[in-house]
């Protein structure tokens, strides 16, 4: 096959291995594996990649995603979050994806107007799941019904029992009728939005932001770019742990993110930790709240040592100070 046997099994190794490298570690095999995901209706690890590098993300959604205008002051329940999530997802949704909670709010009478407000909203939002909790006892089957209406609601819920299995927001969304494709987006936000405040943090709660979410002047690049994550400035070796129980998609390295990780935490939740010293856990591998999962480092494109700690809600990269409700040190193995 090759004039010299031994050079040209050489020869065709490395070129394998760079392919490889494309495709698993730069933005075109990034596109490329999106590409081969959607066709194939497989999950990719693309977004969260392609994130990083370009400071945006591609995605179908329709409606912006809305974070709170200030941290909380205390951690939140469960239904506290879901509450949240649904005032959130409300007042980022267009006004036809709104109207069944709207109206359903006005069937309550709980002033429509109040869901959106910045204040009230979250009270009048629990007000609603809790008149529905009654029909609809989980909690995206009443997602499904705010953002959808108890009719269609109720009618996926009883195909997905009769076809058997949970009735997940992705199984729900499959039985609604055509024409709300809206409501299935803003139901997703929310829960996806709900779920962000439930995070813990990566490392201990005294690390210092070095650069936060947002538009920078990029020390590397020489350039202002949106800075898709918060820097933590901690010591090379500092334990980085899971903020939820979630799977690795992702822990390789390259030249920008340095040894990096992505978790998958379901509900449309990912979080990426990039520059690290040290990768502790694999592709595929089940990790818990607090488990330890990478030591912090200086890895790939970086000024010095820290970790670039990275939320994607939804496929979109969100300020994680924005959902880091009260002290939440629950990371085991971290830093006192």
């Amino acid at each position: 096959m090759f004039p010299r046997q031994a050079k040209g099994l050489l020869d065709f190794c490395m070129a394998a291995l760079c392919l490889w490298a494309a495709y698993h570690h730069t933005p075109a095999g990034a596109l490329v594996r999106k590409a081969t995901a959607w066709a194939t209706g497989t999950r990719s690890t693309a977004r969260p990649l392609l994130a990083y590098y370009d400071g945006v993300s591609g995605t179908s959604l329709s409606a912006p995603l809305v974070a709170p205008d200030v941290p909380l002051s205390r951690a939140l329940t469960d239904a506290e979050a879901l509450a949240w999530g649904t005032h959130l997802a409300l007042k980022g949704a267009q006004a036809k994806a709104r109207k069944p909670a709207l109206e359903l709010a006005a069937e309550l009478g709980i002033p429509a107007a109040s869901l959106l407000d910045s204040q009230a909203g979250p009270v009048a939002a629990r007000g609603l799941h809790t008149a529905l909790s009654k029909d609809f006892p989980g909690a995206e089957a009443r997602l499904t019904a705010l953002f959808a209406g108890r009719v269609p609601a109720r009618y996926a819920l009883e195909r997905v029992a009769a076809e058997g299995g949970a009735p997940t927001l992705e199984r729900l969304s499959g039985q609604l009728p055509p024409g709300f494709e809206d409501a299935s987006v803003g139901a997703a936000q929310a829960l996806a939005l709900a779920t962000a405040f439930g995070l813990a943090w990566p490392v201990h709660e005294s690390a210092r932001v070095t650069s936060p979410f947002g538009e920078r002047y990029h020390p590397v690049l020489g350039r202002r770019k949106l800075h898709t994550g918060v820097d933590l400035g901690v010591p090379v070796g500092t334990p980085v742990v899971a903020v939820a129980d979630g799977v690795v998609r992702r822990a390789s390295e390259d030249a920008v993110n340095g040894r990096v990780l992505v978790v998958d935490h379901g509900r449309g939740v990912t979080t990426a930790y990039c520059h690290n010293s040290e990768l502790l856990v694999k592709v595929g591998q089940r990790v818990s709240r607090g488990e330890r999962v990478a030591h912090s480092g200086n890895t790939g494109r970086s000024t010095g040592p820290h970790l670039h700690y990275q939320l994607e809600l939804a496929a979109r990269p969100m300020d994680p100070l924005k959902f880091r409700t009260a002290l939440r040190s629950v990371a085991k193995g971290a830093a006192p």
